[in-house]
């Protein structure tokens, strides 16, 4: 990497993770307010259920398709000196147009969809509606990503950002004025006016930096059936596991899902904070591969694993150190009782063990979309570590219920993790991170230890000064830990991040 592109990095990364985080805040508070107006029963669940179509949509077309397929095609593009608006030109109608079939086929099929992803629902009716309103997000959400793909390979970072601000503004606003006339219905009206801002928020900078082009064209080479088909199935197998975790959960007490699903989105924090960096990166990754810069490639991977790896173990232990007082802080209020906190926090400490996984699916899965020829081995990785998941759930949740589907989860996303991994080596470029990962989990491990003993000493303290002081305290142990075992990664990765 140039001293030059080194500081617009930098500066890039600041901006968006500044940016993302106020959205990340948002939606912090919109899962807090979820969960003081409406609590965790059948109702919750219902919207949950529907709130499988934007999480479908997001990782398909935002986080799948249009930032795997799009942001290497408009780089190869800006590489060659041609305009992006060239691409926007060939490829833009053609999307659009499956677009607005999906999202017509996903409100039309609600009912289906409802019994498929949850038979044993206690309100399918209530889904059904539900269902019917974010089905609006595959279109908006698919523009969106679009948008988003074409700035980031332009090196405009601040207006992609702000969609998750964007998003959150919507849900949030509609929540807190139409809870009482609408209950539940009014998060999944904020989902869709939410996704609509997404859109709003990047056409001022889309004109400015890209443009429309003077003349379309109907034809898209870069986007064919083929070069899309591995990047779909990979990213439907993915979130495959949100399928299982619903499919299972609706057989199983109210408020299953809804613990599962504030289990996760509190667990997911810290993993959400530090694959910005890899959202930063990617697009110089694309074109580091696209001219044939190996050994930049292989860098710039290995320099996110090891980023990753430490952010996420050591917010992992104070996960399992302190789930109760946590889950209390951000959730205990309103209509979330603390039988909801001690639930919802016994299934956080199973699903925080598994979220390193996640984290590394998403950084091994880059490389793989960077050339111009399709791959499929991270569907079949995904494919395989899904199977692992939903045996494994299958299985054990009638002797352990929630617990199971959170274990599997996390056993089936490591399992995609350690192929990933494998597959990059041989087919991509030899990234080695396996030492590392392991000194820094010996040093988050010696962390979260420190974190219970204390934890047992505090328990007459208040929610919030133990979770605080716990969360300062494993920070602490962590880097302690790790410079006495003269752990490299942790003197690196201020260089690194």
């Amino acid at each position: 990497m140039t001293t030059t592109a080194r500081p617009t990095l930098v500066r890039a990364a600041l901006l968006t993770i500044v940016v993302t985080m106020a959205g990340s805040v948002l939606g912090l508070v919109r899962d807090l307010l979820l969960a003081r107006f409406f609590g965790a029963d059948g109702g919750t669940d219902a919207f949950l259920v529907a709130w499988t179509v934007p999480e479908t949509a997001f990782v398909l077309v935002v986080e799948g398709a249009m930032s795997l397929l799009m942001i290497p095609v408009f780089s190869r593009a800006l590489a060659r000196h041609r305009a992006a608006r060239e691409v926007v030109a060939a490829t833009l109608p053609r999307i659009l147009v499956v677009l607005v079939v999906l999202s017509g086929a996903t409100a039309a099929g609600a009912p289906v969809l409802v019994r498929v992803v949850a038979p044993g629902l206690a309100d399918p009716a209530l889904a059904v509606t539900c269902t019917r309103l974010t089905a609006v997000t595959v279109l908006t959400f698919g523009i969106a990503g679009y948008l988003s793909a074409a700035l980031r390979a332009s090196n405009v970072f601040g207006a992609p950002a702000a969609i998750h601000l964007a998003y959150n503004v919507g849900i949030v606003g509609l929540m807190w004025t139409l809870h009482g006339r609408l209950g539940v219905v009014s998060a999944a009206a904020g989902v869709a006016l939410g996704s609509l801002f997404m859109v709003l928020v990047q056409v001022p900078s889309f004109l400015r930096h890209v443009g429309l082009p003077r003349r379309w064209r109907g034809s898209a080479p870069a986007v064919t059936l083929g070069v899309v088909a591995p990047i779909v199935v990979y990213t439907l197998t993915r979130q495959a596991q949100v399928f299982v975790e619903r499919y299972l959960g609706s057989s199983l007490a109210p408020g299953t899902i809804s613990y599962l699903n504030y289990a996760q989105k509190v667990a997911q924090i810290p993993m959400l904070i530090a694959l910005l960096v890899c959202t930063v990166t990617f697009p110089t990754l694309a074109r580091n591969v696209a001219a044939g810069e190996i050994q930049q490639a292989r860098r710039r991977v290995e320099t996110d694993l090891r980023t990753v790896a430490a952010l996420i173990l050591v917010a992992t232990a104070y996960l399992v150190a302190f789930a109760p007082q946590i889950v209390a802080v951000l959730l205990e209020h309103g209509r979330f009782t603390a039988g909801d906190t001690a639930a919802t926090a016994a299934v956080m400490r199973v699903y925080a063990l598994g979220v390193l996984g996640h984290a590394m699916v998403g950084v091994l899965s880059r490389p793989f979309f960077t050339g111009a020829r399709r791959t499929w081995y991270p569907a079949v990785a995904m494919g395989a570590g899904l199977a692992v998941t939903a045996g494994l759930a299958v299985v054990a949740v009638p002797w352990l219920g929630a617990y199971a589907i959170a274990a599997a989860n996390g056993i089936g996303i490591t399992t995609t993790a350690v192929l990933l991994l494998l597959g990059l080596r041989r087919h991509i470029v030899a990234v080695s991170v396996t030492g590392a990962t392991a000194r820094l989990a010996a040093a988050a491990a010696g962390a979260g230890a420190a974190g219970w003993l204390a934890g047992r000493a505090m328990t007459t303290w208040a929610a919030l000064p133990t979770a605080v002081t716990g969360g300062l305290l494993v920070l602490g142990a962590f880097v302690l830990l790790g410079r006495l075992a003269g752990i490299e990664e942790l003197r690196r990765l201020p260089r690194a991040r």
